[in-house]
C-alpha cells in the first residue's frame, strides 16, 4: 500500500516517537512534537501510538492513496478534504483507491499530524522512522512526487475511548541547574516578562522575544552565558548572551554551552508546535514535588 505526495505546504516531515537513548553519540531524539495529536490520529485509525505519521506545518498537503486506506487529521485544525468533498477533522476518514485526500491551512496553531492505517512504512534510522531537522537522521523532508509505503494494517477503526489532547495553558517552569547565572529569582522573572514567539522557531527551540533576562557576570564583565559544553535535555530553558531565553525542542542539540536556567514540565511541551509567530507564550511556576 502507498500514499502518492502531489503536493506540500511550508514543510511535511514523518514522525512517530522518536529516538531516545542516543544523545552520548549526539543524535537528537526527534519525534512528533505534539505527541498528544500525533497519539490522537493514531489512535483514531487503529495504529499503535509509536506508528509513523506525517507532521505537516500549516497545511498544503495532497496525497493520493494507492489503495483503499483510512486516515485521520489531528492536531492543528484544518479543512479535510477527500475529492473536493469536506471531511471530518480529528476522525477516521476512509480515502478508496485513488482519491485524494487535501489539507488546507490551519485556522489556529501550526502543525497537524495525517495518520494512515498501518503507519507510514518507511525504513527506520536508529530504531526510529522520525526525520531528524538538525542532524539529517532519519527520511529525508516529504516532497512533491514521492511515494511513501504504508504496513500492513493491524486493526481497523472501531468505536473506542480516544480522549482528546489537553487544554492549552501556560508553560510550567521548573528551576534550571544553572538558575544562578540570572540575578535574581529566575522563575519570577520569567513569569512576570511579557514574551511572545519568535519567527526563528522551529523543531530545534522555541525563541522567545522579550525583555532579556538580567545575566550575571565575571569580573571583565566577561557574560557567564560562555560555559563549557555540557548535556541538554528536553524542554531545558537555555539562555544565550542576549539575555532571550529559548526552549528547547525535539531535535535540540545534545550539548550546549549557555546556561539552562530553567526547564519546561514535559506535559506541557506539545503546546510549543503550535505556538504561532508573534503568539503570547505565558510561564509559571511549576507546582513544588511532593
Amino acid at each position: 500500500m502507498t500514499l502518492r505526495v502531489e503536493a506540500v505546504g511550508a514543510s511535511v516531515l514523518v514522525q512517530d516517537h522518536g529516538r531516545p537513548g542516543w544523545a552520548h553519540l549526539g543524535v537528537p531524539r526527534s519525534g512528533a512534537l505534539d505527541r498528544p495529536a500525533a497519539d490522537l490520529a493514531n489512535r483514531l485509525v487503529g495504529n499503535p501510538p509509536d506508528a509513523a505519521c506525517l507532521e505537516v506545518l500549516l497545511g498544503g498537503l495532497v496525497v493520493t492513496a494507492g489503495q483503499g486506506l483510512w486516515v485521520a487529521v489531528t492536531g492543528a485544525p484544518c479543512e479535510v478534504d477527500v475529492d473536493g468533498r469536506a471531511e471530518v477533522f480529528a476522525g477516521a476518514v476512509r480515502l478508496p483507491a485513488g482519491s485524494r485526500l487535501s489539507l488546507g491551512t490551519p485556522r489556529a496553531g501550526l502543525r497537524s499530524y495525517v495518520a494512515v492505517g498501518g503507519g507510514v512504512d518507511v525504513p527506520p534510522v536508529l530504531g526510529s522512522r522520525s526525520t531528524d531537522t538538525l542532524g539529517r537522521v532519519g527520511p529525508a523532508p516529504v516532497a512533491a512526487g514521492d511515494v511513501l509505503p504504508v504496513g500492513a494494517v493491524g486493526s481497523s477503526p472501531a468505536p473506542l475511548d480516544t480522549p482528546r489532547p489537553p487544554g492549552r495553558g501556560p508553560l510550567r517552569l521548573s528551576r534550571g541547574p544553572r538558575a544562578d547565572h540570572v540575578a535574581g529569582d529566575v522563575l519570577a522573572l520569567l513569569e512576570r516578562t511579557s514574551y511572545t514567539v519568535s519567527p526563528d522557531s522551529d523543531r530545534v527551540g522555541l525563541r522567545l522575544v522579550g525583555d532579556p533576562l538580567p545575566l550575571v557576570r565575571h569580573t571583565g564583565s566577561r557574560p557567564v552565558a560562555e560555559l563549557p559544553s555540557e548535556g541538554m535535555v528536553l524542554g531545558a530553558v537555555q539562555v544565550p548572551p542576549d539575555g532571550r531565553p529559548v526552549v528547547f525542542l525535539a531535535d535540540h542539540p545534545t550539548t550546549g554551552g549557555y546556561p539552562v536556567v530553567a526547564v519546561v514540565e514535559p506535559a506541557d511541551l506539545w503546546q510549543c508546535a503550535q505556538l504561532r509567530p508573534g503568539e503570547r507564550v505565558p510561564l509559571t511556576r511549576a507546582a513544588a514535588r511532593r
